[in-house]
């Protein structure tokens, strides 16, 4: 594996940012990776969402390694172990899943691979720290929201949880997830908008990671 499962939450710390994104077409997913990587994202979660995604994943692992070096490559979107095996094979140095799974816990942790559930309950994110989780992800982060994470991290302020979804770009939301105390946010459609990647605008998508970051980094000091 590239990067450890402890180099994978100390960029989440340090960067705060998981951007998460799916196309069905290499050269498309190739330029959304370099646009957030020049923009000085450090971690993106490529989202296993459509027919043949593994094979997408497999060349951007390989376009990775040559030509964004220091970008730590996950998948997200995993239901199973046995698919989460197969992207660790092909280099996924992380895996999200939208539900609890003790079967993905497990296949994880043989590789000595980050694994971040997605939790909705105390009990939940507890049974995963059980199995060794270092960041829980809190999802559909919408329906939750900031104080959720707030009135957990009372009682357990050891517990690193990652907002995904209703989380945008703008200061006011950052504030609101990272003043209650989110350890770093995932980020989808809002960030890479569907409009960016149907007119080819990765400027304005390395110009939106930069902006993203500098608002992070100036709300956790």
């Amino acid at each position: 594996m590239r990067f450890s499962r402890i180099e994978v939450v100390l960029q989440m710390e340090a960067t705060g940012l998981v951007p998460l994104f799916y196309h069905s077409r290499p050269e498309v997913a190739q330029r959304v990776v370099k646009a957030c990587y020049d923009g000085g994202a450090r971690l993106l979660e490529f989202t296993h969402r459509g027919l043949f995604a593994q094979e997408v994943f497999n060349e951007l692992s390989k376009y990775c390694i040559e030509h964004c070096p220091d970008m730590i490559l996950g998948v997200g979107s995993v239901s199973d172990a046995g698919t989460a095996s197969h992207y660790m094979n092909m280099g996924a140095c992380f895996v999200v899943t939208p539900a609890f799974r003790e079967d993905i816990a497990l296949v994880c942790n043989r590789r000595k691979v980050l694994w971040s559930p997605g939790c909705g309950s105390l009990t939940e994110i507890n049974r995963a720290e059980e199995l060794g989780c270092e960041v829980v992800k809190l999802f559909p982060g919408e329906v939750y929201g900031p104080e959720f994470i707030k009135s957990v991290k009372a009682p357990q302020p050891w517990t690193k949880i990652m907002p995904t979804g209703g989380v945008d770009t703008t200061e006011e939301n950052l504030k609101g997830w990272f003043g209650a105390g989110a350890t770093c946010v995932g980020m989808g459609s809002r960030l890479i908008t569907k409009d960016i990647v149907e007119n080819r605008q990765y400027g304005l998508l390395e110009e939106k990671v930069r902006e993203v970051l500098e608002i992070i980094k100036k709300i956790k000091k």
